[in-house]
């Protein structure tokens, strides 16, 4: 598989997971089967996430991350406050309806529309309506069969996380079940 950068940076390209680095960091490269939905604005490349896209930006900008001095979570200057908000448990805005609180401004819009059902986002292939924009986003995994949770113990591919963790949950209790049956079993018999 072939990767294509149309920039005069310095980039290493692995062809077996298709990711490119640069000097700020990681930017994902889309292969074809993949819906490319954000374009950069400098060179034109296409990303099928707005976070891959905001990483290969800064490939462009070289615009400086800060460390937080709690998490150590490198975190762009403008949105350090927004960020130290985690840390604070600070929620200062409100739902006019239901009282409840929001650290960021943009989670507050988001949740209205719990209230008024507005759904402004629709599927290209099929027109289905939702809410949210990472909505949407998983929704398109429907029609791509993409799959991009895996699980470590037994290499099933998922398309939606909540799958992949229910299913760790049953690795887990399935575990559990395990050593409690062995310890049964080891008191009974060996002692």
């Amino acid at each position: 598989m072939e990767a294509f950068i149309k920039t005069n940076e310095t980039y290493l390209v692995s062809d077996l997971c298709v990711k490119a680095s640069c000097s700020d960091g990681i930017s994902y490269i889309p292969t074809a089967a993949d819906e490319k939905r954000f374009i950069c604005d400098i060179c034109e490349d296409e990303f099928s996430d707005k976070s891959h896209l905001k990483k290969h930006f800064r490939c462009h900008t070289k615009k400086k991350l800060h460390s937080c001095n709690i998490c150590s979570k490198e975190i762009f200057e403008k949105n350090m406050t927004l960020h130290f908000r985690t840390h604070t448990n600070e929620k200062p805005y409100s739902c006019d309806v239901c009282h409840k609180e929001f650290s960021h401004e943009s989670h507050l819009n988001s949740h209205y529309r719990t209230h008024t059902n507005e759904k402004p986002y629709s599927c290209d292939v099929c027109h289905k309506m939702f809410s949210h924009k990472s909505v949407l986003n998983a929704h398109y995994r429907t029609h791509t069969n993409e799959k991009p949770y895996s699980c470590d113990v037994c290499d099933k591919e998922f398309s939606f996380k909540r799958y992949l963790n229910v299913l760790i949950e049953l690795i887990q209790m399935k575990s559990h079940i395990l050593v409690t049956c062995a310890v049964k079993y080891f008191l009974t018999n060996v002692l």
